[in-house]
């Protein structure tokens, strides 16, 4: 896996959270901005997938399975626009939270993507 690309992915999807955290914070649902955001770490997100994809192509293999690998590269993938689609039917201050755990979740799934990989 590209060391940068993983930390951009979760570096941008803790700052995600924190701008989602800080409109729950202030009473606030997801706004049109928000979604832009979300829209920028899923593109990361969707890229990483890409090149974990092309590198299991060429070879290369993870250190802690393949399975388990594709899984969490999937899983990293959803879980923010699964988060976005949640708070569309939370229109209070609970989407907003909706939105940041599942950016967190991300920011997890991204250490766990290195780990899995054997970095």
């Amino acid at each position: 896996m590209l060391d940068a690309l993983t930390i951009a992915v979760g570096v941008a999807a803790l700052a995600l959270a924190a701008w989602c955290g800080f409109a729950a914070y202030r009473d606030q649902p997801t706004k049109d901005w928000h979604f832009i955001g979300m829209a920028v770490v899923t593109l990361l997100a969707l890229s990483q997938l890409v090149v974990g994809i092309v590198q299991l192509a060429r070879g290369e293999r993870p250190e802690q399975g393949m399975t388990i690998f594709i899984a969490y590269l999937i899983g990293a993938f959803l879980a923010v626009p699964a988060a976005g689609f949640l708070s569309l039917s939370e229109r209070t201050r609970w989407g907003s939270v909706t939105v940041a755990a599942g950016a967190v979740v991300l920011a997890v799934l991204e250490v766990r993507l290195y780990d899995i990989w054997g970095n």
